[in-house]
């Protein structure tokens, strides 16, 4: 599979200022030290608690922000590959048709005082396709596309309900024809049932399109069901990604373990025995010494406090970040249900 996107060693970093002359007196570590590949046609799902560093992540990805260091490596229509993470916003303008992002909010990203042809075919407008009758046809294939009427063209947001806005989101970052796609939480906002229906429109998508995902989420649920990797983040560093049926099944890290813990199980006859993680997730501006999250785990030893673990390759496509994975063996999902 052709490699769309490949992110080594990536870091932000935010400078907390005090005093009058606004000196820096230390540095959140939002991002820290995070590499990750997606090939063409593939999903990748950023998981973890609030704060973890994901969205923070797939901001540097888009340079929406820019990162502190590391390499953010794109292959674009031409084959060629680009390091994003170093270039100035003229030179980035070109690459930005190829990068595009599915919103959580699907009101607050739309203009209210825009119609539906016009939110879609800004970024027709923007990227040079000018002519009136042009633009509304690639409009109404776009609504096409993700399944609503040619008659919603005129409307404004207002009168849609939030999973037929969310499709209007997907048909304006489809617009341009990208190659990747970064979906911050797309579907939380949505009721269960629309949930389902947004995430199968993506899915078939992907499939017609050849797109590549960034999906960043919570809801395991819906990260077993689109996800082909994932990767677990704790306090802006990768814990472990592996394959999805291989995270849920055999999870190798306390934390991942701890997450899977809390899916739900399909069967009334089950109790799940669900990890409750003591104490809050680590300070990123003063992280734990030794590994992050041992403050919280229950496997930690003396040597978890001193030592900081390495993201090593425990099985094929499968890494983790503990001291004690060759040790520990841990319950899946699969062995609770």
């Amino acid at each position: 599979m052709t490699q769309v996107l490949e992110v080594r060693s990536l870091r932000k970093h935010f400078p907390l200022r005090r005093g009058l002359l606004g000196r820096v007196a230390a540095h959140v570590k939002a991002v820290d030290d995070v590499s990750f590949t997606i090939a063409r046609g593939e999903t990748l799902s950023l998981v973890g608690e609030s704060g973890c560093g994901k969205t923070t992540t797939s901001r540097c990805i888009l340079r929406a922000i820019t990162p502190t260091s590391g390499e953010i490596r794109f292959r674009g229509e031409s084959g060629q590959e680009i390091d994003v993470a170093g270039l100035s916003r003229k030179q980035l303008r070109p690459l930005r048709r190829q990068m595009q992002m599915i919103f959580q909010d699907p009101f607050s990203s739309l203009n209210p005082r825009m119609t539906i042809a016009e939110i879609i075919g800004e970024p027709l407008l923007v990227n040079g396709m000018t002519d009136t009758a042009t633009r509304n046809q690639r409009v109404a294939e776009l609504l096409e596309l993700v399944q609503l009427p040619h008659a919603y063209l005129n409307r404004f947001p207002h009168a849609f309900s939030g999973g037929q806005r969310q499709r209007i989101g997907i048909a304006r970052a489809l617009a341009l024809h990208p190659s990747l796609i970064v979906a911050d939480e797309p579907v939380s906002a949505l009721d269960v049932s629309v949930q389902a229906q947004i995430v199968n429109l993506m899915l078939d998508l992907q499939d017609r399109l050849g797109l590549a995902y960034l999906f960043v989420a919570h809801d395991l649920s819906v990260v077993k069901h689109v996800s082909h990797r994932v990767a677990v983040m704790y306090v802006g560093r990768i814990v472990e990604i592996a394959p999805t049926a291989s995270l849920f099944d055999t999870p190798r890290h306390p934390y991942t373990e701890a997450l899977l813990s809390a899916v739900p199980v399909p069967d009334p006859r089950r109790r799940a025995q669900r990890i409750v993680l003591e104490g809050d997730v680590a300070d990123p501006t003063h992280p734990p010494t030794g590994c992050h999250f041992h403050p919280r785990c229950r496997y930690a030893e003396d040597r978890c406090r001193i030592e900081t673990p390495e993201l090593v390759e425990v099985a094929p496509n499968h890494a983790v970040r503990c001291l004690r994975v060759r040790e520990l063996f841990l319950s899946g999902v699969a062995a609770q249900a």
